[in-house]
Formats: C-alpha cells, structure tokens, sequence
C-alpha cells in the first residue's frame, strides 16, 4: 500500500518529462527558422541601408540640395543616330529644355524651327505646318524615360516609403567600378542606377518594360560619360541610349546651362506654334 503512491508519483514525472522533452523538441526546432528569419530581416535592412547611403551619395556628388532644387536645365549638342549598333551617316544638333516635374522642350535644326513639347502626359510637335499631336509609340517612349529618370527615382520612388531599395554589390561599367542599387516601387516597377565608386557620379540607369503589341521584354539604358562641372554641378557631356544592349542614340554635348530665366510664354505650344508658322 505504501508503494502506490509512489508509483503514481513517478508515472506523473515520467509523463511531464516526456511532455516537456516533446515542447522542448518542437522549441529547438522552431529555433532555427526563427533565427534564419530574423537573420534575413537583419540582412535585408543591413542592404537596404547601404543602397540608400550609395544614392544618397550620388545625390551629394551631383550637387546635393541645389541639383535637388534646380528650377530648369538646358542642353545644346548633336545627336548620332545607330541602327543595329552600327552609325548611322551625320548628327542633329539639338537643343533640350526640361524642368522638374513634367516640362520638356525639344529644338531641332539650325533654325530652331521644328519643336516638340512634352507638358504632363501629352506631347505636341510644332513646324510651319502648325501643331499636332506627337505619335502615340513616341509619346510613350518618352515618358516611360522621364517616370523612370535618375531624377524621378530620387525625387519620388526615394521618398515613396513602399519602395524597395537593394544593393547589388559592384560591377564594371563602362572599365569603371561601379556601386550598382535597384529600386523597386510598390507597382512593381524597378530602376537600376551605376554609381561611380569613387566620384559617386551616376555612370548608368536602366529599366525593362514590355511592348504592349509583341510582349516582348526590353531593357532601355543611358550611360553617362566626361563629366565637366557647369556652375558648381557636375554635368554629362556623353550621354548613350541603348535597347537591348544595342545603342540607338548618342548624345554629344556641347554647352549645359541651369536656371535660365526663360519667356512667359516658353511653354505655351500654340504662341510657339504661331511664332513657326509667322517666320516661314
């Protein structure tokens, strides 16, 4: 009789270590996925955390707060034309206006007769023939570069908190060592810039977009190249355009200019359209 209980009482014990040995186990094993897990939340914010400090010095080499504040940029150079990676014969000289966020201003011959304008989502040419819309295919292809610009990446997507930002580690660009980030918005979309290493001077910006008739993938680039300083910032004075690891266009730069006081009437396409139309 005196040993019942302490049978029981032993049974008790042997059953609560095994109930303790089974938590034990499943802790041990749930210990694991929770210190990976953890470890690449850490890993992601560590990454996350460098590709901003790489922005945020390509930011501070292209002149920090007042290339952040510029009211309006000019361009004047030549355009070479590729067909199939090959050049094409002779270039058109140019002349391109922009100001942030969504004015742009194209001049084309000696003249400066034949204009294009791009205001918002719309886009016009004007000659002596007057104003008319600009195709369709074009006017896409020249906003799907300004909504994926180094300017749009860091004035917008930068500041959007949803947007995922990665660091991909170095790579040679153009025999240049070069800090690569993507940034990732919350549509999906994604923007890869180049970083000089040592300047921090942006050497490329890609993105891909599908072809809405073949659905095909294709990746559009501009590479930047022969920095010169104009006015306290640096400026490319080479720029080229690539689809597809093909160049399409090269810019040759002749002559940058920031914050011109411009006409009241700059960027009204029908006073231009009237001024082409008078001259002829």
């Amino acid at each position: 009789m005196d040993g019942a209980p302490k049978v029981v009482a032993e049974g008790g014990w042997s059953l609560m270590r095994r109930v303790l040995c089974v938590a034990l186990a499943a802790a041990m094993l749930a210990m694991p996925q929770a210190v990976r897990t953890q470890t690449a939340d850490e890993a992601a914010a560590q990454n996350s955390k460098k590709a901003r400090a790489a922005l945020e010095a390509m930011v501070q080499a292209l002149g920090g707060t007042m290339w952040l504040n510029l009211r309006n940029e000019m361009r004047h150079g030549h355009i070479a034309a590729f067909f199939h990676g090959q050049p094409d014969f002779g270039t058109t000289e140019f002349w391109q206006f922009h100001e942030w966020p969504d004015k742009d201003r194209l001049e084309f011959t000696k003249h400066r007769d034949v204009l294009q304008f791009y205001e918002g989502r719309e886009g016009w040419e004007v000659t002596y023939r007057g104003k008319q819309a600009l195709p369709k295919d074009h006017l896409d292809e020249f906003l799907r570069r300004r909504d994926h610009s180094i300017e749009t990446a860091v004035k917008v997507w930068m500041k959007d908190p949803k947007t995922i930002l990665i660091y991909e580690g170095q790579k040679l660009v153009e025999r240049h060592l070069a800090d690569q980030v993507s940034l990732i918005s919350s549509q999906n979309e994604a923007i890869t810039i180049a970083m000089d290493a040592q300047t921090h001077l942006p050497l490329l910006r890609s993105f891909q977009w599908r072809d809405p008739v073949y659905k095909d993938l294709n990746t559009d680039t501009e590479e930047y190249d022969n920095y010169h300083m104009v006015d306290g910032l640096p400026a490319p004075y080479s720029i080229t355009r690539l689809k597809n690891g093909e160049a399409e266009r090269q810019y040759y730069i002749d002559h940058v200019e920031y914050n011109r006081e411009l006409p009241v009437d700059f960027w009204d396409v029908d006073a231009w359209a009237r001024k082409i139309k008078k001259k002829k």
